[in-house]
């Protein structure tokens, strides 16, 4: 049986906007970069990179030429779907039992854009199946500079990753469970040296840097264990304010069966996020060694 989508609209601007407020909340490289979304609607964000110093130039002595590259990192759009079934009773329930439906899909809805966002711009995969996309290309974190880990070293690891980007600032930590579950496992002469992440524990901060845990960090590359860099700076994201939304009633639209037989509906929600890493040399990540 041919999908009928019954009725269609946007969600409320108010919604919108709660959903990518909550997004921060769940997305790992949304709370390292504490950016405010930009629009990506015929945006560019512009970089400068600037080689070599300024100068010391004495009174009617020659002023030293300088050199200085520019460019620009597109964000560009890229469509994320996100659907679940509810009862047909929705259909049928007054306004207010359906605007609660709406609130808890709003937030599962956050929840997966959130980590569609880190597991895209980390990875370069589709959230879906975790293979690689060609809409994304080599815009993601694994195409930055790895340093290899070393069993029971993660504090090594870490420093060898903030040496490998050089002269850039350190303003955030992704770490995955199982390399922040060695961060708590590590001692000196006995003594933990971050016991903040022992039992699971996600403190925000390491050594008073941004820092976060989540699965998403391994999540489309299971030899990825951290990532360091200058989120506040080097990452920018953004969202577009029209997120249509559909309400299907009949046939499989998701491979789950057919709807009238179930006595289901489909909640359809569609969204464009884009991101950009503005410079690749600003982050690092930290890797499983090669067997």
């Amino acid at each position: 049986m041919a999908t009928k989508t019954t009725s269609a609209g946007l969600f409320s601007p108010d919604l919108v906007k709660d959903v990518f407020s909550k997004v921060k909340g769940h997305s790992t490289l949304v709370k390292l970069s504490e950016q405010i979304p930009v629009p990506f609607s015929g945006t560019d964000v512009m970089t400068f990179n600037l080689d070599g110093e300024c100068a010391i130039v004495g009174e009617g002595e020659q002023k030293p030429a300088g050199s200085a590259t520019h460019g620009k990192v597109s964000i560009t759009p890229i469509k994320i779907v996100y659907q679940h079934r509810v009862s047909n009773e929705f259909l049928r329930t007054t306004e207010e039992k359906q605007l609660d439906i709406l609130k808890a899909y709003n937030d599962g809805f956050a929840k997966k854009v959130a980590r569609a966002i880190d597991i895209m711009a980390m990875h370069g995969v589709n959230p879906a199946d975790l293979e690689a996309s060609g809409k994304i290309g080599e815009n993601h974190l694994d195409t930055v500079t790895s340093v290899q880990y070393t069993e029971g070293q993660p504090k090594a690891a870490l420093n060898d990753a903030v040496a490998a980007i050089d002269e850039n600032d350190v303003t955030g930590y992704a770490l995955s469970k199982a390399f922040a579950a060695a961060l708590g496992d590590y001692t000196v002469n006995g003594v933990p040296q971050f016991p903040e992440f022992e039992m699971g524990g996600n403190p925000g901060m390491l050594k008073g840097t941004a820092c976060d845990v989540n699965t998403t960090v391994t999540k489309g590359n299971d030899k990825a264990l951290a990532y360091v860099g200058d989120f506040k700076e080097a990452f920018k994201w953004g969202y577009s304010d029209e997120v249509p939304m559909e309400i299907i009633e009949y046939g499989d639209p998701d491979g789950q069966g057919d709807l009238k037989r179930t006595n289901e509906v489909v909640l359809r929600t569609e969204a464009w996020v884009g991101w950009g890493i503005l410079d690749k040399s600003a982050f690092a990540r930290v890797v499983k060694s090669e067997e």
